[in-house]
């Protein structure tokens, strides 16, 4: 299981999946490395994070608690838009309820020059708002 992100070799932010959400994560694990540069997602298990980030080093954008891990999955899912859509469109709806604003979030995080995104997320926004409507 990697500690740095595959893609910006950036050291991956370890965050803890609520069991509820664990359906969504890579490989259902417990516990995800997500990359604060690209935004993806990847499973980690017990003892693989010792080097990886802390929480603070994600990007500002992304909310606090349960919402905000709802949705660093689904920005994880972002990259199959078609494929995830049923996962993506629950992920969504649950960080809503757990008080995330999902598309505000999207703004601010396509306008932080710290994240280069591995999708284009003005038009995934876009297609996220078609997608819920």
């Amino acid at each position: 299981m990697p500690t740095h992100c595959e893609h910006c070799d950036r050291s991956l932010v370890l965050v803890d999946v609520p069991s509820d959400l664990r359906e969504y994560a890579p490989e259902n694990a417990g516990t995800v490395g997500s990359c604060p540069r690209c935004l993806r997602t990847y499973p980690v298990s017990d003892g693989d994070g010792a080097d990886s980030g802390r929480a603070d080093d994600l990007p500002a954008a992304i909310p606090d608690g349960e919402g905000g891990v709802a949705l660093l999955l689904a920005l994880g899912l972002l990259d199959s838009l078609a494929t995830n859509r049923a996962a993506i469109q629950s992920l969504i709806e649950h960080a809503e309820a757990a008080g995330a604003d999902v598309f505000l979030t999207l703004d601010r995080l396509a306008a932080d020059e710290s994240v280069e995104a591995h999708v284009d997320l003005e038009r995934r926004r876009r297609q996220l708002e078609s997608l819920l409507e």
